[in-house]
């Protein structure tokens, strides 16, 4: 069993006002209802399976670890930072479907211990950039109009867009594991 608690905010992050500490504030509302829908779980638990989709809590937590990971990566450098989304390989693919597993000797605190540590870098991050609005071009991906730019804000929001939305997948696939709900 693993520990839920939310990350200790740090003295920069804490300090932010105005949007900045709204954008804080939304952001760690959703971490820990996405962390909340694994208390209390044994390792095997956080992998398994408990609908049709490949997902599993575990894997949740990890995915959007490693999103969360590569869109601040994006607001300091740019498209570099992200993944070639039009040359991807078998291996790449490989590597994207365990990003949504708990594989082999990884542990559910282990897990939660990584996401713990990129959502403190972001809330620096968040707290001490000089400009919400500075821009960066989007990488070329399928899914992006070509020659766009998105603002360190527009990828904050989407940060929390991904991880609200995740969040409410792993309730579901934590009610059916064990019928525990994470509200109501």
């Amino acid at each position: 069993m693993t520990s839920i608690e939310s990350t200790t905010t740090t003295a920069h992050a804490s300090a932010a006002t105005g949007e900045r500490a709204d954008l804080l504030a939304m952001l760690a509302k959703h971490r820990h209802m996405l962390r909340f829908t694994t208390r209390d779980l044994t390792d095997e638990q956080a992998g398994l399976r408990t609908t049709a989709s490949e997902l599993c809590l575990g894997g949740l937590i990890k995915h959007v670890t490693a999103v969360e990971q590569h869109w601040v990566g994006f607001i300091l450098d740019g498209p570099t930072a992200m993944p070639d989304f039009t040359a991807i390989t078998e291996a790449d693919r490989a590597r994207w479907a365990d990003g949504f597993r708990m594989l082999p000797g990884e542990t559910l605190a282990g897990v939660l211990d990584d996401y713990a540590e990129v959502a403190r870098r972001t809330d620096d991050l968040v707290a001490g950039l000089s400009d919400l609005g500075a821009t960066q071009p989007l990488p070329k991906a399928p899914w992006f109009e070509p020659d766009k730019q998105w603002s360190a804000r527009r990828v904050l929001m989407h940060i929390i867009s991904e991880t609200a939305q995740h969040a409410g997948h792993a309730d579901i696939i934590r009610e059916c594991l064990d019928g525990a709900k994470s509200m109501g």
